[in-house]
């Protein structure tokens, strides 16, 4: 998690969401989660902060903060949870505490989703608060819903903003103009993923290659990278600019992007939080034998 500094505690709610809108979305949450037809007592929902809480919480989410029973959260800085606290101070609770210095990420996770399910099958109303989006990389959320579902509790996620989402408009980026893969950085290197020159690649978690144990600081070693980078050599030249993006987390803060060529990532700094995009190295090239087919049947391709 990226445990920036914290800054601009004094607005706790985002600024784009009156109280009268917060207070109508939580009234309609409390009353959708009463006429909810489940075969047992207890629900969750699962929402995410944005990566910036402060302007990117949705006011869907802040509702089902306030309205739930028990609010259970993994968030990445001190202003996510100073808001989530003003919402909610007396139901909420950190999942953090699961987190062990060396310990395999995998087993915390498996922790934070067995509390989850605990306080569900106590008849609570859950709200699970994740950092960003809390389907995207967020190993808990989606096993939580998942088990909670066979249970036969209520049980749903709600969408927020991802670093993804932070990325295209940082960059400003368009995957319709190229295309865009998208890849786990481990995953990548690990398994024979598809590679197109001609598209945007992104790989994320770059900082924590090869690594599958939680380090509070942040910061891990990474030997793999000469790997990555030879694989990587496979398709685009290695002095190909690529850039190490990380999104900004606090207001008037700036995000991270940082130009690198591919032969120099081992070199460059990295956080859990380092994202890898790697820009189009080629132009795409035209399928010429369906156009000539298109043609001969006089079928308009636009």
């Amino acid at each position: 998690m990226n445990t920036s500094p914290d800054q601009g505690l004094g607005a706790v709610v985002e600024p784009a969401v009156t109280a009268a809108t917060a207070e109508s979305a939580a009234a309609a949450a409390a009353a959708a989660a009463k006429s909810s037809n489940t075969a047992r007592p207890g629900q969750l929902v699962v929402v995410g902060t944005g990566l910036r809480t402060v302007g990117q919480m949705t006011t869907e989410s802040i509702a089902w903060i306030k309205a739930a029973d028990r609010v259970l959260y993994v968030v990445g800085d001190p202003v996510a949870e100073r808001v989530i606290h003003d919402l909610n101070p007396k139901r909420m609770e950190s999942l953090q505490r699961f987190y062990g210095e060396g310990q395999d990420r995998l087993a915390s996770y498996e922790q934070m989703v067995e509390r989850i399910l605990q306080a569900v099958r106590a008849s609570e109303r859950v709200c699970a608060v994740f950092y960003g989006h809390p389907g995207v990389f967020v190993y808990p959320s989606h096993v939580a819903v998942t088990r909670a579902r066979a249970e036969g509790y209520s049980a749903v996620m709600l969408p927020g903003i991802s670093a993804e989402d932070c990325l295209f408009a940082d960059l400003c980026v368009d995957p319709a103009a190229t295309g865009c893969l998208s890849y786990e950085a481990t995953d990548f290197l690990f398994n024979q993923r598809a590679v197109d020159p001609a598209s945007a690649l992104v790989l994320w978690q770059i900082g924590i290659l090869g690594n599958g144990h939680y380090r509070a600081e942040g910061r891990y070693p990474t030997p793999l990278m000469p790997f990555l980078i030879e694989k990587l050599a496979a398709h685009y030249p290695v002095q190909h600019q690529a850039i190490v993006y990380e999104a900004a987390v606090h207001l008037g803060c700036r995000p991270r992007m940082t130009p690198v060529p591919l032969a120099g990532l081992q070199h460059v700094d990295l956080s859990a939080a380092s994202t890898l995009y790697i820009g189009p190295a080629a132009a795409s090239t035209p399928d010429m034998a369906l156009v000539e087919r298109l043609q001969a049947l006089g079928i308009d391709y636009g």
